[in-house]
């Protein structure tokens, strides 16, 4: 069903974009015509990529304000970390509460409350059957990632690891080595550590026509590569992403995770479920490996877990982790005491009775207003994919010219939203918060469809 879009959001529509370097605003709104970085901005890093200079003040909900006293609908998410919105209120109060008491207690010199409360809290919403009972906290997706190879190495004794075509691990000496998403993260880094084996994901063996036989086709692949790289007897584990993030947003095809699973199993070698961008209700589910039906050995955990306090970690079986020595893990703000308490408030409320259904409702909501969008475009979006609120919309890079996704972004920006796009597909990921309103949804897709329009030139 068609849209009407002017005269719904007003003159906010009729903006247009005024782009200085890598910078875009909102035009007349904005104070001081060229939109200059604020102060301070040229003491930060080149090596920050920023989509704009918007400097935020607040956020609420699926908000976020300006210091500028512009308000922005937010379906990015921090890049998917803020799954409950901006200063949910119940984490707000917990986080109060716990600064008045502790704010660190060092994990390699005490234990705290609020970390205890924490590892039952996981318990309870691991992938039913998955046996996942034991947990260790870091602070980072990448850190928590290295945290997985290292268990996964100590409890097998065997060194290489194999990851998978489109991956996104992270930005530290391994994980960017075991990053494929795109070469911007690991170009110029060089020499990269050595037992990092990269498999074919079936997305990339045919984008067009998606051929049946994908998951069987992979295993095979899998199967040749102990045969030609890597023998069973070196391979420690074998990581993916159950919803590729960066590499596109791509749903495993039926059989994937099973494939993978039943892999492992026959060649005794793990199986890490690296759930950073899709854990925590992203896809309808706490996790991803419980939507799919296929529990890990271990499952990388991060974003989500604690609604934008720096907080992530793993999660195994207790034999696999009383493998390792006292003193190999640990860090020093790791499990920090009011970053486990914004975790434990977190899970409280995504386990609220009716949460994730309205995860799936909001998530049918989008998707069947992007499906009629793409019904409108069908030049420009090839398809909408994905589960729960976990959505790409990926345009057609043989119709489309190069950076148009960017140009989505950029100016459904100048229309008061943001999105984000993936990696070097023309491919965006739609991410509200989980505590999106049916309004909110509607509002996003009315924006979407203009500043789609705006960048094809309509």
């Amino acid at each position: 069903m068609m849209r009407s879009l002017m005269g719904r959001t007003g003159p906010t529509l009729a903006r247009q974009w005024h782009v200085f370097g890598n910078t875009a605003c909102r035009g007349a709104s904005h104070k001081g015509a060229a939109c200059p970085p604020p102060d301070g901005a040229s003491r930060i890093g080149a090596g920050i990529g920023r989509m704009s200079n918007l400097v935020m003040e607040r956020g609420e909900g699926s908000w976020l304000y300006t210091t500028d006293g512009e308000r922005y609908l937010d379906f990015g998410t921090g890049i998917g970390v803020l799954n409950l919105g901006h200063c949910h209120p119940k984490v707000t109060a917990a986080v109060h509460k716990q600064v008045d008491k502790l704010w660190h207690a060092q994990v390699n010199v005490s234990h705290h409350d609020q970390m205890g409360e924490l590892t039952g809290k996981l318990q309870k919403v691991m992938p039913p059957g998955s046996g996942l009972d034991t947990f260790l906290f870091v602070t980072s997706g990448s850190e928590a990632v290295e945290t997985a190879v290292k268990l996964a190495r100590h409890a097998t004794g065997k060194p290489n690891i194999i990851v998978f075509q489109g991956g996104y691990h992270g930005r530290t000496l391994l994980t960017m080595s075991m990053t494929t998403s795109k070469t911007i993260y690991r170009a110029g880094y060089g020499p990269h550590p050595a037992g990092i084996f990269v498999a074919p994901h079936p997305y990339f063996r045919d984008r067009e026509n998606r051929l049946g036989d994908a998951a069987a086709w992979t295993i095979e692949q899998l199967e040749v590569m102990l045969l030609q790289q890597t023998t069973k007897e070196e391979v420690c584990a074998v990581i993916i992403e159950p919803v590729l993030g960066e590499g596109g947003y791509v749903p495993p095809p039926p059989g994937l995770l099973q494939g993978i699973r039943e892999f492992c199993d026959r060649h005794g070698i793990l199986y890490i479920a690296d759930e950073v961008q899709s854990g925590f209700g992203r896809t309808g589910c706490m996790f991803a490996s419980e939507r799919y039906g296929v529990s890990p050995d271990i499952l990388v955990f991060a974003k989500g877990v604690a609604s934008g306090m720096p907080l992530a970690g793993i999660a195994s079986r207790r034999s696999l982790m009383d493998k390792q020595p006292a003193g190999s893990q640990g860090g020093t703000y790791a499990g920090n005491a009011v970053a486990c308490t914004a975790a434990n408030a977190t899970i409280e409320v995504m386990t609220e009775a009716g949460f994730m259904q309205h995860v799936e409702e909001r998530g049918k909501q989008l998707t069947e207003g992007l499906l009629a969008i793409q019904k409108a475009h069908p030049d420009l979006i090839k398809e909408v994919r994905g589960p729960g609120l976990m959505i790409g919309v990926d345009f057609d890079d043989s119709k489309v010219e190069k950076g148009f996704a960017s140009k989505v972004t950029k100016a459904s920006l100048n229309r008061g939203m943001i999105l984000l796009s993936t990696g070097i597909f023309e491919t965006l990921r739609v991410i509200p918060p989980l505590i999106v309103s049916s309004s909110e949804v509607e509002q996003g897709l009315e924006i979407f469809e203009a500043a789609l329009k705006d960048a094809a030139g309509q």
